[in-house]
């Protein structure tokens, strides 16, 4: 399955057949529905209000059933009332987790913030709770579960927390591409080594950490990408990188392999839109996916920054495109920008490019810094924004009440593999 479906469409819709492909960046709203249950119906067509509303949700994605009308009316103060006293009643039972971009209300309520890296460890710091409530989206819920003990059930608030570059890569693809890779390069080279190792970024499902468990490969996440790869390296002759190519192209390109010899594997085409001799050339394979929300920022975005703050400190985050983290004065995962953040002089101007509720609450935490966001057009990460207090609140409520709600289940099977893949992404520590 993928991080919200069984099977994906690789999105047909698209006007060049690819993911995402053809996308106006003037698209995005700035303006997210305050009640993500308003704009629930709308998941059939597309990922809603937000950076990947262009983005198709997957035939099959799971749906959020109606929740109770009363956590739809609810104060602001209400919920967040509600969600102490829940919290408070179910002591060490729960532990919530909450990503950087989850919106604020959320956030005060997280016993673990950080990035996906931080709280794939947290999920399984805490075995004396009976209920994992992770505030992300499915495949890190997916995840926590995997890594968590068998008493425990792991909640995602709202299901249709799903993320438009982890469907960029499904099962069946993946399958497909690696038989024509071993029919083009075979399984391994005269000296025993894999000819091919497959990386999974953290933003996939469950089933290609599972691939990747089976096939002698490896989890990474942006803060531990560089560590993965010299992992890789280590054992094979070539990396197959998916879901996200921009990751997997700028840390290659920061360890100094050449761009040609990064060719792109396109899921819709024979050997993906590639010839044998680039195979054979290849070191890192890169599949065509990306993040909507770090696809936005743009190198004239960094220019205009230049100009209107001289000595403004650029930093973006390694999803963003190769010309973009090439102009900033550094990249690197949410955590790295957040240190950054917090080990500069007073007095600082930054200007960050990734999701404006971490850039937001950079700005906030630290009044010394000038901090704004790339992107005039400010756009949010519109699953991530589906976590609402309101939701929070309804599974809280519920486990006070002895019942369990948007459970998040892996198969045992699939579970077992991908654990193998997590469990090296988890002793390749970041740089």
């Amino acid at each position: 399955m993928t991080s919200v479906a069984t099977r994906i469409d690789l999105l047909r819709t698209r006007p060049d057949g690819l993911p995402g492909a053809g996308a106006g960046r003037s698209t995005c709203s700035s303006e997210l529905a305050t009640n993500p249950w308003d704009f629930a119906p709308a998941v059939s067509a597309g990922y809603g209000p937000g950076a990947s509303q262009d983005d198709a949700v997957p035939a099959g994605a799971p749906a959020q059933p109606a929740i109770p009308e009363e956590y739809k009316h609810a104060s602001a103060e209400e919920l967040a009332a509600r969600i102490t006293a829940a919290k408070r009643e179910l002591g060490e039972r729960v532990v919530v987790l909450g990503h950087f971009y989850q919106r604020d209300e959320i956030v005060a309520h997280a016993d673990f913030l950080g990035d996906s890296f931080q709280l794939a460890r947290a999920a399984r710091s805490k075995p004396e709770a009976e209920a994992i409530v992770f505030c992300g989206v499915h495949f890190m819920a997916e995840t926590a579960d995997i890594l968590s003990g068998e008493h425990q059930s792991v909640i995602l608030p709202n299901l249709a927390a799903g993320c438009s570059m982890a469907d960029m890569a499904d099962e069946d693809s993946v399958e497909e591409a690696w038989e024509q890779l071993m029919d083009v390069l075979g399984e391994t080279d005269d000296d025993g080594r894999q000819t091919v190792v497959p990386v999974t970024y953290m933003n996939s499902s469950a089933a290609l950490k599972a691939f990747c468990g089976r096939h002698g490969g490896i989890v990474c996440t942006s803060s531990n990408a560089a560590t993965v790869l010299e992992w890789a390296f280590e054992r094979g002759r070539r990396v197959l990188f998916f879901p996200d190519q921009h990751l997997g192209r700028n840390t290659a390109k920061a360890m100094g392999i050449p761009l040609e010899r990064m060719p792109m594997w396109n899921p819709r085409q024979d050997l993906g839109g590639n010839t044998a001799q680039d195979l054979e050339d290849a070191q890192v394979i890169l599949w065509h996916g990306f993040c909507s929300v770090h696809r936005r920022f743009t190198t004239a975005q960094i220019e205009q920054a230049r100009a209107e703050h001289p000595g403004v400190r650029v930093i973006v985050h390694p999803e963003c495109p190769m010309p973009v983290v090439d102009a900033a004065d550094e990249s690197g995962s949410t955590d790295h920008i957040r240190k950054a953040v917090e080990a500069a002089a007073p007095g600082t101007t930054f200007a960050i490019g990734t999701e404006i509720n971490m850039v937001n609450r950079l700005a906030a935490e630290h009044p010394e810094h000038t901090i704004f966001c790339l992107d005039p057009v400010i756009c949010p990460c519109s699953t991530m924004y589906r976590i609402h207090p309101g939701y929070l609140a309804w599974v809280l409520e519920e486990l006070v009440a002895g019942r369990v709600v948007n459970q998040v289940s892996v198969d045992a099977a699939t579970a077992r593999d991908a654990q193998v893949a997590l469990e090296r992404m988890l002793a390749a520590l970041p740089r």
